[in-house]
């Protein structure tokens, strides 16, 4: 990912160089405006939510921690003497796990990776599953997460159902069904000066996930609901 259009990456940097306030702003086209405190992304285990915990302790044998970013999630499992990959497209968050210590990177596209390399567990938090993009593309998704896996492997991800964006005050939800799945969001950040291209993002709920992990050949079991939306899943190959 280039530098000049990584605001993610860059605003990472800064803040293991000293910028303990820095934040990237969030443009999305379903809200106003949100602010990402890049202290979030270098959160402890104990400062996780409980989702993300309870993944971490389910993930085994060879993990790949997806879109892995400051690489807090594969600090962990490293410490906790788990074999861990971390994959991450930027190449500025990728020295930012480098310089945290960081074993194994693998800095590439996660639709790219080499298929020659199975996986017994594939992590996917923080809504993860965002790298769809939207749900005419979870095809191909569940596709290369087929190619990664190991025999009796697993996938675990996180999402969230966010309907409740579209709430009026009187309870009903303000979804136009003739249009493309509300969870179908277009964002883009900027960081300082660096402004990052719009890209889109998935939230899926559960339901339809179930749906669409069946369609495609995977079994789905929830494993526990969070606080506010979200769900933690395992996917696994029938």
């Amino acid at each position: 990912m280039n530098i000049i259009t990584d605001p993610l990456g860059n605003a990472c940097l800064d803040f293991i160089s000293g910028a303990k306030n820095a934040e990237i702003t969030v443009e999305s086209n379903i809200a106003e405006d949100d602010v990402l405190p890049v202290e979030y992304l270098f959160r402890s285990f104990n400062e996780m939510p409980d989702l993300e915990k309870k993944a971490l302790t389910l993930s085994q044998g060879k993990i790949l921690d997806v879109g892995a970013g400051a690489g807090s999630h594969a600090l962990y499992l490293q410490q906790s003497n788990k074999e861990v990959f971390a994959n991450e497209i930027s190449h500025t968050a990728c020295s930012v796990m480098h310089q945290r210590g960081v074993k194994n990177i693998i800095e590439q596209d996660f639709f790219e990776l080499p298929e020659t390399e199975k996986y017994d567990t594939i992590l996917m938090l923080m809504n993860g599953i965002g790298i769809a993009q939207e749900t005419a593309k979870l095809k191909t998704f569940f596709t290369k997460i087929k190619a990664l896996l190991a025999p009796n492997g697993s996938l675990l991800i996180d999402s969230s159902d966010i309907r409740y964006l579209f709430e009026d005050d009187d309870g009903s939800i303000l979804i136009n069904l003739n249009g493309s799945y509300y969870g179908e969001i277009t964002y883009k950040m900027h960081y300082k000066d660096i402004k990052g291209k719009s890209f889109k993002w998935l939230f899926i709920d559960d339901e339809l996930l179930k749906f669409y992990a069946e369609k495609n050949g995977f079994k789905m079991e929830k494993i526990a609901d969070g606080l506010h939306y979200d769900y933690l899943a395992r996917l696994t190959i029938e």
